[in-house]
């Protein structure tokens, strides 16, 4: 039994049964409903103890961890998903993708994609008080990125147990390659747009991001501390959306600008051979 589930009010059968919902979601590539009517909609523990054995079981498959995702940062993301907090999620060296890359049709389930600073740590965040000096320190550099969400559940119809259980609904990202010191740029000051083929669907600043992103990391690095698995050197920290996410389909190409980072595209294949 893990820690998580040691505290989670549902029952170890019931984490299973969620366990096992989202497995076959993942395996059969067709969305699933809610789990919570398994764990409930408000038990965390519950549902990071459902996320807890999702990625033992992809470690266990061969898959290495890069990193974290924070989701629900942004008030306007909160509101299009009826939650109040945030949440985080693993992030593996599979939903990894680079700037311009093609991600291929059907890899991520129901996708929708949010513009955000991401960060790399030069330093772990395991000791001290995690606050957002310790975190600036910490970090070795912040690139624009896109964040590709998706659920398992269908309709996106989801509580905050149901996206924490679904690994906070990560799907896969893409980093830009412009490199920047927080020295160079303030993440609190970054202005954003979003485009999906050409077209402006979502802007916001840093400041969205629950006031500044670099709070947002430290955020996470308290609480994954309390989880038993702190943040490390080198992990790639997806801070949180600045803005709105946007439904995507294949064939769609996204753009994301941030200033003082520069910008980061991708495109979604459509299944079709070339």
């Amino acid at each position: 039994m893990t820690d998580n589930e040691a505290l989670a009010s549902a029952s170890n059968s019931a984490i299973a049964a969620a366990v096992a919902r989202l497995a076959e979601a993942s395996a059969s590539g067709v969305p699933r409903p809610p789990v919570r009517d398994l764990i409930g909609r408000d038990d965390l523990a519950a549902a990071y103890a459902v996320q807890a054995a999702l990625t033992e079981r992809r470690l266990a498959a061969g898959a290495r961890t890069t990193g974290r995702k924070i989701g629900l940062t942004s008030e306007a993301v909160q509101r299009q998903l009826g939650v109040d907090q945030p949440d985080f999620g693993v992030l593996f060296d599979d939903m990894a993708h680079t700037d311009g890359a093609t991600v291929p049709a059907g890899s991520v389930l129901q996708p929708r994609v949010e513009a955000e600073v991401a960060f790399v740590l030069r330093a772990g965040l395991a000791d001290g008080p995690l606050d957002t000096e310790q975190v600036r320190d910490a970090v070795g550099y912040g690139v624009a990125a896109l964040e590709i969400c998706g659920s398992r559940i269908a309709d996106w119809d989801i509580s905050l147990a149901d996206t924490v259980a679904d690994n906070a609904s990560a799907g896969a990202y893409v980093l830009g390659t412009d490199r920047r010191t927080l020295a160079e740029t303030e993440p609190a000051d970054v202005v954003m747009s979003m485009s999906v083929n050409g077209t402006e669907v979502s802007t916001g600043t840093g400041a969205a991001c629950l006031g500044d992103p670099l709070a947002a990391v430290a955020w996470l690095a308290r609480t994954a501390r309390a989880f038993g698995e702190p943040l490390r050197a080198g992990d790639v920290v997806l801070s949180g959306a600045l803005g709105p996410m946007h439904p995507v389909s294949p064939g769609d190409t996204v753009t994301a600008t941030l200033s003082g980072f520069g910008s980061v595209t991708v495109r979604f294949g459509t299944g079709e051979a070339a």
